[in-house]
């Protein structure tokens, strides 16, 4: 079987898809996305069955500075609801048979009673990012490591999949923050209204995150600091999750505007670490939508920049909401190419004469 899957290369994925019954490109992207995932699994025979959404809670000091129009209780009641089964993507998931797991990384309430819930709490919400750091270096490599954690779970339940999600009042500001610094743009360009906010509070957000960089910036800022300095602790997660879920040979589903961000900083630790753990990384993700949420597009743009990176979007449903949700409904797109891949017919496997071939992809 080794000896197989390392055989798979790019030229031979691209034949095995031309090979099936269609004329050539008729499927368009799922083509692509099928090609991806048989080098991903290096088989002809890729599997996307078995998918997880992981849904990591946490909160952000920077609320106390009014960024958000709801109060930073709601990622708590949040919290409850997904253990209830009751959010959007506790539905959606289930429409398509995908798990979920939620994870508390730092959320500011008493959730001990939840018992759905997988509890690994680093600190309750980070400090505002516009004042100070968000986390210390011991709580970023803490944070980094609940999403690996997560990572080694969805591999070792047999799972190829894994769908990033995040729940955290506030964490459109931090992520907007952080793709500044990666991206050395201003906050125009990267604050949307989030959950929201009126003009008034688009202004003040931009204010809060324009704060946060005077106090950050600076020159030759690593990934990992700018993550330390501005990100969120689910933010973190999804960036440790990404990074260990690439190593496993997991494919990466990305959400929407926040998780782009976090594993745009993926990218950036693993191209500091090096060039061949960054394209690694880059050939794992998938990114489920394009969110309405302003600096999205950006985000887009700055990972695909990372060599090897398609970050074109599978969908554009206008969708903000998090959770998990779009990464949710881009899954039976993977899960039909690898059907496509795996299980269409060849030409010659369907007895169609080399005229009728020609004829067909006319």
């Amino acid at each position: 079987m080794r000896d197989q899957m390392t055989t798979v290369t790019r030229f031979g994925a691209q034949q095995a898809i031309d090979a099936k019954t269609k004329p050539l490109g008729a499927l368009g992207r799922l083509e692509t996305i099928a090609i991806r995932l048989a080098l991903l699994q290096h088989s002809l025979a890729p599997r996307a069955e078995s998918a997880r959404i992981c849904v990591f809670g946490a909160d952000h000091g920077v609320t106390d500075d009014g960024v958000s129009a709801y109060p930073r209780a709601v990622t708590g009641e949040m919290m409850r609801n997904f253990d209830r089964g009751g959010a959007a993507i506790n539905v959606i998931a289930a429409a398509h048979g995908i798990s979920v797991e939620v994870i508390d990384v730092g959320v500011d309430a008493d959730l001990d009673g939840l018992r759905t819930i997988t509890h690994a709490s680093v600190r309750r919400g980070t400090r505002n990012l516009a004042r100070e750091a968000a986390m210390s270096p011991a709580e970023l490599d803490d944070a980094l490591r609940v999403g690996t954690d997560a990572a080694h779970r969805t591999a070792n339940d047999g799972v190829q999949l894994l769908g990033l999600g995040e729940m955290g009042i506030g964490n459109t500001t931090s992520a907007a923050a952080l793709l500044s610094l990666l991206s050395g743009k201003d906050s125009v360009a990267t604050v949307g209204r989030g959950t929201g906010i009126d003009d008034d509070g688009l202004a003040n957000k931009r204010a809060v995150v324009e704060r946060a960089l005077t106090l950050h910036r600076d020159c030759g800022l690593s990934g990992r600091e700018a993550l330390r300095r501005v990100g969120g602790l689910e933010i973190a997660a999804m960036t440790g999750a990404a990074l260990a879920g690439a190593r496993l040979g997991l494919a990466i589903v990305v959400d929407g505007f926040i998780s782009s961000v976090a594993v745009l900083a993926a990218l950036h630790i693993a191209r500091d670490d090096s060039p061949e753990r960054a394209s690694q990384l880059a050939s794992a993700l998938f990114f489920a939508h394009r969110s309405a949420e302003r600096g999205h597009g950006l985000a887009l743009e700055a990972c695909a920049a990372f060599a090897g990176c398609d970050a074109t979007p599978i969908l554009d449903l206008g969708m903000r909401l998090g959770e998990g949700t779009g990464a949710a409904l881009a899954i039976p797109v993977l899960r039909a190419a690898a059907a496509v891949m795996r299980d269409m017919a060849t030409f010659a496997s369907a007895g169609v004469s080399s005229s009728s071939q020609s004829a067909a992809r006319e």
